[in-house]
């Protein structure tokens, strides 16, 4: 059995791929850098994003808020791990995990 591999193979026309067109004249190859470099130039068409209702409510949550940082608290959970008194509450991590969890997957199928 012959396996034969033909100039407009699949991988070979993929971007770059060895078969790609190279200018052959002088001519062909300062059009081909002109159109390169004037694509690079003009700036490209952008693309419309619309946020979802959650991340627009975080947001405007987040955007007023100043109680993003209490130094306070900070300063004390330094204090209880330095002294070694700070422990940890696993519970309440892994409820909030799986909460976090089932909020994901409810945001997937519902997407």
């Amino acid at each position: 059995m012959k396996i034969e591999s033909t100039p407009d193979s699949y991988i070979g026309s993929v971007a770059g791929g060895p078969n790609k067109a190279t200018p052959t004249t002088a001519g062909e190859a300062a059009a081909a850098g002109a159109a390169s470099s004037a694509a690079a130039a003009k700036p490209q068409a952008g693309v419309q994003v619309t946020l979802s209702s959650a991340t627009q409510s975080l947001s405007a949550t987040g955007s007023g808020s100043s109680d993003v940082f209490n130094a306070e608290k900070v300063e004390a959970m330094k204090q209880a791990i330095a002294n070694g008194s700070f422990q940890v509450n696993a519970e309440a991590i892994a409820d909030k995990m799986l909460a976090n969890a089932a909020e994901m997957l409810n945001g997937a199928r519902s997407a």
